[in-house]
């Protein structure tokens, strides 16, 4: 298994190329396995700078137990970085090293570390030392145990980024998924679904289709919550109640977003191009059909932060650590994801700031 990881290559990473922060997440997790066999792609040099910000021994070991032909070494966060190839740069943000800890097994130490982690790294982002950060997965049991009562990242970075609005937008495949809500009991959903949600989550596919992806005039799909849209109220009145209301809310303000369709049906016309992106209400109404057509390949990424986060869309899978069967394949297009959008805001960025667009800036004002 290691031996298919094994990358040996020449030559450094262009110190143009966008420098990324990847966070370790729970080092009791996969999250070292998947960052160690990711960077031995190759290709990835091609795209993006990246360091590890995570344990220092963790990292090490895992590279040495892959057999894979990476060497490690110490950086700090804010030198310029010509990253030799073939190398792993690890900023290690722990006051003390990680005593001993049972690999697969939740705990408040490992938990406690993986939010460190990713502290340090909105820390980096927020002052310029990254451009962007992609977190692998951090165990919620571990965080709440060492403290941190968050449900996930999303909120942990909403909350350190002091951001107005944020929320989970999963890519795979062909699709792009906004969600109103997340980590929630089903039980609980016609409750928390109100019209502010919904039209906040419209609103932020609406920013993330046309600023991170470029599209300038994106088709949104609004999903029901009931079998046939709930058929004028006889299977449920969610439809007429909130989401229809929120949804005539948002093409008000000009946005191409639909009234709420059959779930049964929207993922697949989605999938066949007929919506740019789609916004579903709850987390497996959005995931299933996802992983259906991009199962492990899928990336997740928090809009409406100040700095650009991706993600891995899989949990720590503490019941296959150790074993090096882990697939990288979601952290490498999450790391492919956050470079292009960060080469996309680059770009932007310079085009805002040449004379000509500054004259025509000026003359619309």
């Amino acid at each position: 298994m290691s031996t298919k990881w094994q990358s040996p290559y020449k030559g450094s990473s262009s110190p143009r190329l966008p420098l990324l922060g990847i966070t370790m997440g729970d080092p009791a997790g996969i999250g070292p396995e998947v960052i160690a066999k990711a960077l031995s792609v190759t290709y990835l040099d091609n795209v993006c700078r990246s360091i590890v910000i995570g344990s220092l021994p963790v990292m090490e070991r895992t590279i040495k137990a892959l057999k894979l032909k990476l060497n490690v070494f110490r950086v700090h966060g804010h030198e310029t970085m010509v990253q030799p190839r073939g190398t792993v740069a690890v900023l290690d943000p722990l006051d003390t090293p990680l005593r001993t800890f049972k690999p697969g097994i939740a705990a408040a130490e490992t938990g406690a570390a993986s939010v460190v982690f990713i502290k340090k790294a909105v820390e980096l982002a927020q002052i310029g030392c990254i451009q962007g950060m992609v977190t692998a997965p951090i165990n919620k049991e571990a965080i709440n145990m060492a403290g941190c009562r968050y449900p996930g990242h999303t909120e942990l970075l909403a909350d350190l980024t002091h951001a107005k609005r944020s929320g989970m937008m999963i890519v795979g495949g062909p699709l792009r998924i906004m969600f109103v809500t997340t980590h929630v009991a089903i039980k609980d959903l016609p409750l928390l679904l109100t019209r502010a949600k919904i039209g906040q989550a419209i609103r932020l596919a609406q920013l993330a289709l046309t600023t991170l992806f470029g599209i300038k005039r994106p088709r949104i799909g609004v999903a029901a919550l009931n079998p046939h849209a709930g058929e004028h109220g006889l299977f449920g009145e969610e439809e007429t109640r909130v989401i229809r209301p929120a949804a005539r809310a948002a093409q008000r303000k000009g946005i191409l977003a639909s009234d709420p369709l059959p779930a049964d049906t929207l993922f697949g016309k989605a999938a066949k191009g007929s919506f740019d992106g789609v916004v579903a209400l709850y987390h497996d109404q959005g995931l299933i059909p996802l992983k259906l057509v991009a199962f492990g390949t899928c990336v997740n990424l928090t809009v409406g932060l100040p700095i650009i986060r991706t993600s891995v869309d899989h949990g720590t899978a503490f019941d296959i650590v150790g074993k090096g069967v882990a697939d990288p394949g979601s952290l490498i297009e999450a790391v492919k994801v956050a470079a292009r959008i960060t080469q996309n805001r680059i770009a932007q960025k310079r085009m805002a700031a040449t004379p000509t667009n500054k004259r025509r800036a000026r003359h619309v004002a």
